[in-house]
C-alpha cells in the first residue's frame, strides 16, 4: 500500500493500518524529520497505550503499556555496529511476543525475523508524506 496523508491526518492512517497488520515486528524507515516516532506515536494511540509516548533516541528502547501487553519502541540511529544491540537486549524485544517498533532498523537486519512490516516514510513538503506499507 502506498498512501500520502497529512500530519493532520496521522491517527487515522494509524487506525487504519492497525486493522491489517498481520505482524508484531514493524521497522520504519526514512530520512530525520520525515515522521517515524510520529507515526510510532499514533500506532500505540490506536492500540490503546496508557502511557504518553516519547522518543527512545538517546535511550534506545521504549516500553509502552498497551491493555493487553507490553510493547516496545526502539530506536536504532545511534547504533554503530550490529554488536552493539545484544549489550541492549534487541533479540528479546524482537521475541517478547509484544508488538516491537524499530526504527532505523538496517543495522538489525540480520536478526529480524522474515515475518514483519516495512514502513517507508517520505517527506513531501512539511506536512505530507508519502508512506509505503509492506
Amino acid at each position: 500500500m502506498v498512501q500520502e496523508i497529512t500530519l493532520d491526518n496521522i491517527d487515522a492512517f494509524a487506525d487504519k493500518l492497525v486493522s491489517v497488520l498481520t505482524h508484531k515486528i514493524v521497522l520504519l524507515e526514512g530520512n530525520l524529520g520525515a515522521g517515524k516516532t510520529t507515526l510510532v506515536k499514533a500506532f500505540f494511540k490506536a492500540l490503546g497505550a496508557v502511557d504518553a509516548v516519547s522518543s527512545p533516541t538517546f535511550g534506545i528502547a521504549n516500553e509502552v503499556e498497551l491493555p493487553t501487553e507490553t510493547a516496545y519502541h526502539l530506536d536504532l540511529y545511534r547504533i554503530e555496529h550490529p554488536d552493539e544491540l545484544a549489550q541492549f537486549g534487541f533479540e528479546e524485544y524482537l521475541y517478547s511476543g509484544g508488538f516491537c517498533f524499530i526504527e532505523w532498523p538496517k543495522i538489525a537486519m540480520d536478526f529480524i525475523p522474515e515475518s514483519h512490516h516495512l514502513i517507508t516514510l517520505e517527506s513531501i513538503d512539511t506536512t505530507t508524506r508519502k508512506i509505503t506499507f509492506i
